[in-house]
């Protein structure tokens, strides 16, 4: 059984706790200040003094901050399982999502097969080409091109599109032995024939030694949007149809600007594609009326 404290112990420790109440501050200022004194005036005895404090102090420091690290820890734990399970929560929309995309792909690839089929559509071969990496550029605000370490040996000629993962940089517009010089899109000469991937209507990407290009000989009727992706046409046999150009991002009346979509500031490797259009060989005679010409 638990004895209660006598009568005579409660008389006695309740004053000293109201004493202790009402004068603690002031008794904590008052040992500051005497502390600060006898460093002053005893320097050496205030360092053992001090010495003394931290050594009865720290393990109890310590033992206090145990419980405080335990529980930030615990709460550390919890965040982060809050924030790896609303991470899971994405990524698994983010699969449902991807299952969805693909079923309507193959869908969509297969229909494509069978109108291809269908119409017997002559697809256009991917071209074949050369990896080169960028060694110098113009250093001129007048020309912009880049030097590539391939060329005429590597099978490099004039003409060529050169292009990045992103898409179309420019066209080799000189061809050594070892290296060719790249003519950027964003050059004053060049004339790139495109179109508008949305809509389809053909137009030309003419640039000006600036960091966009702008588009000529737009249709009158043609709708042009902000954020419209552009690509090349493959009208004139100059660059195979299809390679992203870059996006619109102004329609100011008939101006209509085109950011590049490939980094031209900070390209390092290029593709040298070698496409060689489709030549137009016209039929004999017996050919056309079916008879194949022996």
């Amino acid at each position: 059984m638990l004895r209660q404290p006598s009568g005579g112990f409660s008389r006695v420790a309740v004053p000293v706790k109201a004493l202790v109440d009402r004068f603690g501050l002031l008794m904590l200022a008052l040992l500051s200040v005497t502390l600060m004194v006898v460093g002053k005036v005893e320097p050496q005895a205030a360092n053992q003094i001090r010495v003394v404090v931290v050594g009865i102090a720290s393990p109890m420091l310590d033992a206090l901050s145990r419980p405080v690290e335990s529980i930030n820890l615990v709460i550390q734990e919890g965040a982060s399982f809050l924030a790896l399970r609303e991470e899971n929560r994405q990524l698994l929309e983010a699969v449902e999502r991807g299952k969805r995309w693909e079923l309507s792909a193959r869908q969509l690839e297969q229909e494509n097969a069978q109108l291809r089929a269908l119409l017997r559509l002559k697809t256009v071969s991917s071209p074949a080409f050369v990896s080169a990496r960028v060694i110098g550029d113009s250093g001129s605000a007048y020309v912009r091109t880049l030097l590539v370490n391939a060329g005429a040996h590597d099978g490099v000629a004039q003409g060529q599109a050169a292009v990045t993962g992103d898409g179309l940089v420019g066209r080799i517009v000189e061809v050594g032995r070892r290296a060719a010089r790249i003519l950027l899109i964003t050059d004053l000469n060049p004339r790139v024939p495109v179109i508008i991937e949305s809509t389809r209507p053909p137009a030309v990407l003419a640039g000006d030694n600036g960091p966009t290009a702008t588009l000529a000989f737009l249709p009158r009727d043609a709708n042009v949007q902000v954020g419209a992706r552009i690509v090349t046409s493959g009208h004139g046999s100059v660059l195979p149809p299809g390679i992203p150009v870059g996006v619109v991002t102004s329609v100011v009346g008939a101006l209509v600007r085109v950011q590049p979509i490939a980094d031209l500031r900070r390209v390092e490797y290029v593709r040298l594609l070698d496409w060689q259009p489709p030549v137009f060989e016209p039929l004999t005679p017996l050919e056309m009326v079916g008879v194949p010409d022996r």
